[in-house]
């Protein structure tokens, strides 16, 4: 196992340690940083790997130092690792401007303003044969829409706050999107 996966493992244990109910949040009086995203997975942070070492470097932290830092104080490197991971995750999420959830009967697509959320979405009756999975049935029913297919729009302000929510988001199944099927869908709106 390499050693960046068994940091990964470490914080993880120790992170739902500080989260359960029976201590409370973060009680490890030694750890003042509370992640506001989860942990990159190993294969994330693989990927990630020439941008880790930029993030090691801004915070002065050299090749040999991180190798002793992970041997002697691997609470300290996975202190980084849950740093780093909250830096990736609040860029993606600042830069989100679209985002798309489909089911087999409904396919939700919302826009990400600065203060709240506007959902656009198609759903078919329980017993119809769509399939909003299928981008050949989501193809036909754009140009060909099925009578039963109700189209919808609606908004919501954001919960928390933007990025907590659009992280929220896409830990739920809503993908990143260019928009497009927005867009579709806000012009098949009746009135449009």
């Amino acid at each position: 196992m390499h050693m960046i996966e068994l940091l990964c493992n470490y914080v993880r244990i120790k992170s739902f340690a500080e989260r359960s109910p029976q201590k409370g949040l973060n009680c490890d009086p030694n750890n003042m940083y509370m992640p506001k995203y989860r942990l990159l997975s190993y294969e994330e942070l693989r990927e990630l790997e020439k941008e880790f070492i930029d993030f090691l470097v801004l915070n002065s932290i050299t090749a040999d130092e991180w190798v002793r830092m992970k041997k002697d104080t691997p609470e300290k490197a996975a202190t980084l690792l849950e740093l780093f991971s909250d830096v990736v995750f609040e860029s993606i999420t600042r830069k989100i401007q679209f985002l798309e959830l489909r089911t087999p009967k409904e396919l939700i697509s919302c826009q990400c303003l600065d203060d709240k959320l506007v959902f656009v979405g198609m759903k078919a009756p329980a017993k119809s044969d769509a399939d909003f999975t299928d981008q050949t049935y989501i193809q036909q029913a754009f140009l060909n829409p099925p009578a039963e297919l109700k189209v919808y729009t609606t908004s919501k302000k954001y919960v928390d706050n933007r990025q907590a929510d659009l992280f929220a988001m896409t830990q739920a199944g809503y993908t990143i999107t260019d928009g497009k099927v927005f867009k579709t869908l806000s012009l098949s709106l009746p009135g449009k």
